[in-house]
């Protein structure tokens, strides 16, 4: 009976999620090539841009996803167009913990405790250029993102 009602479970959130999918070219493949894994639901959850989703189906592929070059690019466009990256408000560098400096910087555990240790060492930052100036800090990449942080 618990199986059942498991199946069942899977049944309605997969049709939900189906349901939910927007027309346009690649939603029949975006449903064939998620729901045999994880679900479409769990696909979808992710609001990425398109590095990301196409990092997302890379490792799909490496876990066995089999999918054509054909379907694979209409999947990336429709996931792309469909489940764009949310709007990451800016991180004041001053104030922010190390998980956000991570998560809206996209730094690395090491970089974001550098950043951390600096401020903590010589105070607040003013400017792009002092951040700049922490070890293990990439000076390029920080120029990259520099719409993203606030002093």
């Amino acid at each position: 009976m618990a199986r059942q009602i498991a199946v069942l479970a899977w049944a309605c959130l997969f049709t939900a999620a189906a349901q939910e999918l927007p027309d346009g070219p690649g939603r029949t493949e975006t449903e064939k090539s998620c729901k045999n894994c994880h679900g479409v639901a769990r696909s979808i959850s992710v609001r990425q841009d398109r590095d990301g989703w196409a990092l997302t189906m890379t490792k799909m592929v490496a876990y066995g996803l089999k999918i054509s070059e054909q379907d694979y690019s209409l999947v990336l466009d429709y996931l792309v167009k469909n489940f764009p990256a949310e709007e990451i408000p800016p991180v004041n560098v001053n104030k922010a913990t190390a998980i956000e400096l991570e998560s809206r910087l996209g730094l690395r555990r090491s970089q974001a405790a550098a950043i951390l240790a600096y401020r903590a060492k010589n105070g607040d930052f003013k400017s792009l250029d002092d951040l700049k100036k922490v070890p293990l800090i990439d000076p390029e990449k920080i120029e990259a993102k520099k719409d993203r942080i606030t002093f």
